[in-house]
């Protein structure tokens, strides 16, 4: 771990001289930078003397790829604020204050006898926990040389949803991964065996499970821990990434969602005026045929089909139009139970209910309303294509808070969601029903989008699928109230 220090004084001083001779060795940890605006400061002059980088602006550290840790040691609030504020996001940061306690500990620590080193081991390990555990919000895990996890922080725990004594002694890849066998692999590289190999931190991307056995996307990089000049396991430091991997797809999707939307449109006013031809002619052929003639019914199939090729038409010029919504505040229950009741009459054709659960504590939120009920329509009938006759549909809104808004689920009792396809099931022209154009839910994706929110879909355990809606109640324009 390389560590970047701001302010120059004594307990700089101090503190390269405790890292030189005892605190943190088996760690691999070194001094590489020193910042004070004094030049006589005594850790900076001894910074300068052995040949470490030197500046009296802590700004130049932000521009390093050299630096783990930044150790803030004025003791200035705004110093440190700064620094939170300008680091990279894989640069950690420990205040003066709790500098001071490693300081103060690691002063006790090398003036233990040799006697008591099994105390120092014991000390050494308590003030790794609350580094890990109280400092530090990544995910972190300690791992033996034969991948068996030796420590772990809370924050890891938490999301693992598991304790501590069931967690230690396992293998790392069955804890993160739900699997029996070691990472491997061009796109899933082991970095513990890169650290092992080559004695050297190592960084790679992965896909862990969480507790819900969703997938989670990591940056995870390993430290090597030495003893006796031998790496016997590593430090593995796992930051989520997923935000990043959700908006990068995001954006890529509606850059797709657009060039499709543009092809749509030309293709549908090129075909919708020689289809009107088409539909027209077998319309008027028909009248001047007897029912009884087999032209009538070779008509009718064209007259038929005509019909299903506008209705194809109707529905890619609806997903290229990419209306902007009119937001308006709006009583979001209100909009769910006129959906159930437009859908009631075909719910009930296939012998089927639908019941509604909804939070009577969901804040009027802006939204477009016709749009909003185009989205549930769409989703409430896929629901009912989805559960065989006698089944159940459920519809429910929860407000969750006021930052992460609210949330209208549509729950169906059908086979469920194969998992390739759950990636698939938002893009255009996809589907698996039969006579379905797969714009529904292309449709009904864009929507939530234009309205800041998000739509996902999750197999649920007894049967079906269910697909949430989440939505914001704290942003956009708003024309009115409704």
């Amino acid at each position: 771990m390389k560590i970047a220090v701001v302010g120059g004084g004594t307990r700089c001083l101090t503190l390269l001289e405790l890292v030189n001779k005892h605190a943190f060795q088996k760690l691999s940890t070194i001094v590489v930078a020193v910042a004070d605006i004094k030049n006589d400061a005594p850790g900076f002059v001894k910074a300068n003397k052995i040949g470490l980088f030197t500046t009296n602006d802590y700004n130049d550290f932000f521009d390093r790829d050299d630096i783990d840790l930044i150790v803030e040691l004025t003791g200035n609030k705004d110093i440190f604020i700064d620094i939170l504020s300008k680091k990279k996001d894989d640069i950690w940061v420990i205040s003066h204050r709790i500098a001071v306690l490693f300081w103060d500990l690691g002063v006790i620590s090398a003036q233990q006898d040799i006697k008591n080193k099994l105390e120092q081991i014991r000390l050494t390990h308590r003030v790794f926990n609350v580094l890990i555990n109280e400092m530090i919000q990544e995910d972190i895990m300690v791992i033996g040389s034969d991948y068996r996890i030796l420590n772990i922080n809370e924050t890891l725990l938490k999301k693992v949803g598991m304790d501590r004594e069931e967690v230690l002694g396992q293998y790392c890849y069955q804890v993160t991964h739900k699997q029996n066998v070691p990472c491997s692999g061009k796109d899933h590289r082991c970095p513990l065996i890169q650290t092992l190999k080559t004695q050297k931190p190592s960084k790679e991307t992965h896909i862990h499970k969480d507790k819900d056995n969703e997938d989670v996307y990591y940056s995870i990089s390993t430290y090597p821990v030495f003893e006796k000049n031998e790496v016997v396991g590593a430090i593995e430091v796992a930051r989520d990434i997923t935000p990043d991997i959700n908006a990068r797809q995001t954006m890529m999707q509606q850059d797709k969602l657009a060039s499709i939307g543009r092809l749509s449109a030309g293709v549908a006013h090129e075909i919708n005026n020689p289809l009107t031809t088409i539909l027209t002619t077998s319309m008027l052929m028909q009248e001047e045929v007897d029912h009884d003639d087999p032209s009538y019914q070779e008509l009718e199939i064209i007259t038929s089909e005509a019909l299903r090729c506008r209705k194809i038409v109707a529905s890619l010029l609806e997903f290229a139009r990419q209306t902007k919504p009119e937001k308006q505040i709006c009583n979001i229950n209100k909009i769910i139970t006129a959906c159930v009741v437009l859908t009631r009459k075909q719910a009930a054709f296939k012998d089927l209910s639908i019941t509604q659960n909804l939070d009577e504590n969901i804040p009027r939120t802006p939204v477009d309303k016709d749009q909003i009920q185009q989205a549930l329509i769409n989703l409430i009938l896929n629901a009912l294509d989805a559960t065989e006759s006698g089944g159940k549909i459920s519809v429910s809104s929860k407000f969750i808070s006021p930052d992460k808004g609210i949330e209208i689920a549509i729950s169906d009792a059908g086979k469920g969601i194969d998992e390739k396809n759950k990636l698939k099931i938002f893009e255009p022209f996809f589907t698996t029903k039969e006579g379905g154009t797969g714009l529904g839910l292309a449709i009904t994706h864009g929507i939530i989008q234009r309205h800041d929110g998000t739509i996902n879909v999750k197999n649920r355990k007894a049967q079906g699928a269910t697909f949430t809606i989440s939505l914001p109640i704290n942003k956009g324009k708003q024309n009115g109230n409704r």
